[in-house]
């Protein structure tokens, strides 16, 4: 391996390895925003191969992980304004927002059931949050990051990002309390 290959090959497993234990959480989030996981790896994808250009910034981070979520977050944005300036509008696949719940391999079917109709009711109601309470959501309560992290690497005053925490829960609240019947029933009495 000659000189020059060396160096790339450093390079790339410096890359490597300052990404790696931040891949599972971006993809996370980057489902939470698309609600598509083709997307969301085209998405994470795309993140990589513009901080490979910028490797040495990402080293010079002390807390990498709320800056990659941020940035994710604007190429999503970026994404997002990029779709709806295109005429053509392609129809968008709506997959479920959370990963499959841990569940007892020994639950009994209705209790399966339930599971699944709990699952498919929270992905709804993230589904309805705009962008930025899905994000702070997203963010916050599922992937765990401080509010002051946010803050920080966002470059969104923390007043702000309480404000839309609490308009987030508040909202996912009033969703969730909604009543809601299941479809069989509905088909049943017509």
């Amino acid at each position: 391996m000659g000189r020059v290959s060396q160096l790339f090959e450093s390079r790339r497993k410096r890359f490597e390895a300052s990404v790696r234990p931040h891949l599972d959480r971006l993809y996370r989030y980057a489902r939470q925003l698309t609600q598509d996981s083709a997307r969301a790896e085209d998405l994470v994808q795309s993140l990589l191969l513009k901080l490979y250009q910028r490797e040495q910034r990402l080293e010079e981070l002390d807390q990498a992980g709320s800056w990659l979520a941020r940035a994710l977050h604007n190429l999503y944005i970026d994404e997002v304004r990029r779709h709806t300036r295109t005429p053509l509008d392609i129809a968008d696949v709506d997959e479920t927002v959370l990963e499959e719940w841990p569940g007892d391999a020994q639950q009994t079917p209705e209790a399966q059931a339930e599971q699944r109709f709990d699952r498919e009711r929270l992905n709804a109601a993230i589904a309805q949050l705009s962008a930025a309470h899905r994000a702070v959501l997203a963010w916050h309560d599922i992937e765990g990051y401080s509010l002051e992290e946010l803050a920080r690497d966002g470059d969104i005053a923390l007043g702000t990002l309480k404000s839309r925490l609490h308009r987030a829960r508040a909202r996912m609240r009033a969703l969730l309390m909604e009543p809601c019947v299941p479809e069989e029933r509905v088909r049943a009495g017509e």
